[in-house]
């Protein structure tokens, strides 16, 4: 069936009618978290007391910006606390021994942000230490949890919070929303919604109920925020208006590269930069991380492809030398291409580490559970995840996922790739205002890929620094030509065709203050 415009306007107004957040007004009270006002009551004794207060986030977004929130709250409140972001080659993830040993000797409260919820031995130790550990976090808990003063979750057991699919940021900003009414001063939390609808989408969270409205406020709130960084990445980017995709697919990968290949506290020091100068500044070295990033990441999904088993129903790739900073990526990638979950590895020191992505119809964590005979360590949630194990064991680890992925039950809600066909004539700036009206896109909210049959095929050819992407130019009766852009994939593949069907988005160019239209293609058919 040919979509109309009326059409889609009814499929996408459809999608939010029925959610039950959507506006600010309607979130839920901080209070509906277990161990919330416990973990606040703690935190202002330390304040009372003057006592020293650490906080421990992580080097992804997420972790990135819930240290940003914590940092700037307690600024507000002109109460000096000490902060760090482990660093991956240095420290690994999370809350560990490592990290504890940095802290301040006198340290007697410590708040963990967007981890923690598998520090068992680093638990362990704060209490030996005479710490409070105040865990906030949003991944799947283990079977055991860490023994904590305070555990703030919302999948934990217990917790009445009605929405479990946040990211850490936002669980990051209820525990300050929860401290601010406990000491009972006036800040307006919903200044931080800015920095925080980039947790939300950097983290693929679901943008639907509450992630949809947080999101939906805070790029409004992008466009004329206070904030230096963010002013830097607007005027980057020359656009009238920020949406998803912007922060999705420009400012999130210059954040995470940081943590990739480097230090993720440069990223920190982006975020919370007192000026356009060193906001410019630091925004300059992440462009130049990421580019870096980008060459490393390409490399290595090209070796990967190489050792791709196509008969496995589970992808496991490994390579010793490979870079742990970029796994994350290449397993998306590589799930994206062969549509099964993936896992890409390399070693440090006498251990395999690696990431794992899935396209959601099938539970990673889970899986991982089933598989735990024979791993170190695991963690994350149903769509991404990391592991650990013995360099011995990766035969064993790859054979467990193959077998035990025929005992789990695929997510059949997962919708198809497009909404339906349309014809290239219907592509015009009505249709694009149709769909910008139900921004922000994501995960369970897709932006909506349509089927174009049969499109004339005028030019191809490869753009991009390592001429990694392609360009179609597509013959239309309403102009000349038609651009559309396929990324990550060079153009000898295509160079011969005539005529081609594929699935495809809308996208905007703007260059020069000249605005055009154009297509980003999910896969050639």
């Amino acid at each position: 069936m040919v979509l109309s415009k009326d059409k889609l306007y009814q499929i996408l107004s459809s999608r939010v009618l029925t959610d039950s957040y959507n506006s600010l007004k309607t979130l839920p009270s901080p209070a509906l978290f277990k161990d919330i006002q416990k973990g606040a009551k703690r935190v202002v004794e330390a304040i009372t007391k003057g006592e020293k207060i650490a906080v421990v986030g992580d080097y992804d977004v997420d972790g990135i910006v819930s240290t940003a929130i914590m940092v700037e709250f307690f600024d507000i409140l002109q109460y000096p606390i000490s902060y760090i972001i482990p660093n991956r080659f240095v420290h690994g993830y999370g809350l560990s021994a490592k990290i504890i040993d940095q802290l301040d000797s006198d340290t007697k409260v410590v708040i963990t942000v967007d981890n923690g919820i598998s520090a068992i031995e680093a638990a362990r130790i704060c209490k030996n230490r005479g710490i409070d550990l105040i865990i906030t976090d949003h991944h799947t808990p283990p079977q055991i949890l860490p023994v904590a003063y305070a555990i703030i979750n919302p999948k934990q057991d217990e917790c009445t919070f009605p929405y479990q699919h946040i990211c850490g940021a936002q669980v990051a900003w209820y525990f300050c929303a929860a401290l601010k009414s406990e000491l009972g001063v006036e800040i307006n939390m919903a200044d931080f919604l800015d920095i925080l609808s980039i947790a939300i989408i950097a983290d693929i969270m679901p943008m639907r109920g509450l992630n949809f409205a947080m999101t939906k406020k805070g790029l409004e709130y992008i466009a004329r925020s206070k904030r230096v960084a963010l002013q830097e990445f607007v005027s980057m980017c020359n656009k009238t208006k920020i949406n998803g995709e912007d922060i999705g697919f420009l400012l999130a990968p210059l954040l995470n590269s940081a943590g990739r290949l480097d230090d993720p506290k440069l990223s920190l020091d982006f975020l919370l930069s007192k000026n356009r100068f060193e906001a410019n500044q630091n925004l300059y070295k992440l462009i130049d991380l990421n580019n870096q990033r980008k060459e490393l990441q390409l490399q290595i999904y090209q070796e990967a492809l190489d050792l791709v088993d196509i008969k496995d129903d589970v992808i496991v790739v490994y390579h010793p030398l490979w870079n742990e900073g970029i796994l994350g990526i290449v397993a998306s990638k590589l799930c994206d291409k062969f549509k099964k979950p993936s896992f890409v590895l390399t070693k440090k020191e006498d251990t395999i580490k690696g990431s794992a992505r899935s396209s959601g119809m099938i539970d990673l964590y889970e899986l991982l559970r089933l598989s735990s005979d024979t791993l170190e360590g695991f963690g994350g949630h149903k769509s991404a995840a990391g592991v650990s194990l013995k360099v011995e064991n990766l035969g064993k680890f790859k054979q467990a996922l193959n077998q035990n992925i025929s005992n789990l039950v695929p997510d059949t809600d997962i919708k198809s790739d497009y909404l339906g066909e349309l014809l290239l004539d219907e592509v015009d700036f009505e249709l694009f205002e149709i769909i910008e009206q139900f921004e922000p896109y994501g995960l369970e909210n897709e932006k909506p890929h349509f089927l174009f049959k049969d499109v004339k095929i005028q030019k191809v050819q490869s753009i991009g620094k390592n001429k990694e992407h392609t360009k179609f130019l597509l013959n239309s009766t309403k102009s000349d030509t038609f651009e559309a852009l396929l990324f990550g994939e060079n153009a000898t593949n295509y160079c011969e065709m005539d005529y081609c069907s594929f699935i495809a988005t809308l996208g905007l160019n703007e260059f020069r203050g000249n605005i055009s239209l154009n297509l980003h293609i999910k896969e050639i058919l």
